[in-house]
């Protein structure tokens, strides 16, 4: 539809009213019915996330983290036009702090700290290892960027092809702030030592959070059949 193309290209949307099928415009829902004060991105890439919230209603702040420097640079230039859109430095995510070696993948955004795995490496020959580079690792729950008390409701999602509890094992500290965390997970893991959607769905369930979304992710052809989801959880509450 041409309107929809010129009203998104001025950063604007059109939103049918009543029920919606679009998927993000139920996430944005979603964080606004629940209050959520910012959104944690980590995984950011170039910040396709972060563009999406934005193109579907959410104009609260958004704390973005990459830890490849190239991207980086050009998720801070997507990210410097908007006021309320902070980028951290560079650096990875996990369950220690220290120094970490990153898997380059081919395409940027499957770049992961675990190694791929055979199924990866058959069906997605593009996305191969080019290179191996070590970043900065840290706990989520240690920086002082999150730690000063300002957001109290915040949503977590968290995009690190594979590491994904790794990264919510490190933000323990802060989960009392946190009520809603939407991760990625793998109905067919690709990379080494990847945990897959039950595991992933039951510590949700341990934490507290109850599932609210799921969001189609990676579909292969070459399988017909889906090999990520993103679940979207909120902490329990009575729906009375």
């Amino acid at each position: 539809m041409v309107l929809r193309r010129v009203i998104r290209g001025l950063g604007y949307d059109l939103v049918r009213r009543g029920k919606t099928r679009d998927v993000h415009d139920q996430l944005v829902a979603a964080l606004k019915a629940n209050a959520v004060d910012a959104v944690i991105d980590v995984g950011a890439n170039e910040g396709q996330y972060g563009r999406r919230l934005r193109r579907h209603g959410w104009d609260g702040p958004i704390i973005s983290f990459e830890p490849q420097a190239d991207v980086h640079g050009r998720l801070m230039r997507r990210a410097s036009r908007d006021a309320e859109w902070i980028v951290a430095p560079p650096m990875a995510l996990g369950a220690i702090e220290g120094m970490a070696v990153l898997e380059r993948s081919a395409e940027s955004d499957m770049s992961s700290l675990l190694p791929q795995n055979a199924t990866m490496r058959k069906i997605s020959p593009s996305s191969q290892t080019t290179g191996q580079v070590e970043v900065p690792l840290q706990r989520l729950d240690q920086l002082p960027q999150l730690r000063d008390g300002r957001f109290t409701r915040m949503l977590l999602k968290i995009d690190v092809q594979g590491s994904e509890l790794d990264v919510l094992e490190g933000a323990r500290g802060l989960l009392d702030r946190i009520v809603g965390i939407q991760l990625e997970t793998a109905l067919v893991p690709l990379y080494v030592g990847e945990q897959g959607f039950r595991t992933t769905l039951d510590r949700l369930d341990e934490l507290g959070f109850d599932l609210h979304l799921v969001i189609p992710g990676y579909y292969e052809r070459k399988l017909g059949r889906q090999l990520q989801v993103d679940l979207v959880a909120f902490r329990e509450r009575s729906l009375e």
